[in-house]
């Protein structure tokens, strides 16, 4: 279902909860300037339904990886794990930011595997990144 198909109500009490940032690598639409996505977190084409609790917001970079998964193979056990829910779990349980706050550091076996299949820290994010941190934009502070 198309972002359209969500009434513009809805799109901000999703947009609110989501404090305006990617679920997954935490950009902030006020950084970028482009809208983030509404994000179905269990998909439409496995019967995700257009309702409060199964959306989220994601940047277009995280959402487009994300596709239709919501299982997902951890790189170090390489055993199948769900795919973090910004909804449901805590980023911080599963992640943590590298000491110059460019890369993000997985915790768990839903963080790391989330880290590969979303690629959050690809090249160009990271020096991204790196110029956002040295502004004193980034990383998000809660």
């Amino acid at each position: 279902m198309s972002a359209a198909s969500v009434s513009k109500k809805l799109r901000q009490k999703v947009a609110r909860h989501a404090k305006q940032r990617c679920g997954y690598c935490l950009v902030a639409s006020s950084i970028t300037g482009i809208e983030l996505q509404i994000e179905h977190l269990w998909p439409t084409s496995k019967g995700g339904l257009t309702i409060e609790v199964n959306l989220w917001l994601a940047c277009a970079e995280c959402n487009q990886r994300k596709s239709d998964r919501t299982r997902v193979v951890d790189p170090l056990t390489k055993k199948e794990v769900p795919l973090f829910n910004p909804r449901q779990d805590g980023w911080q349980d599963h992640f943590h930011w590298s000491d110059d706050g460019t890369e993000i550091i997985g915790l768990t076996a839903v963080g790391r595997a989330t880290i590969v299949a979303l690629q959050l820290n690809r090249p160009a994010r990271i020096g991204t990144r790196r110029r956002w941190v040295s502004v004193g934009w980034h990383p998000p502070k809660d």
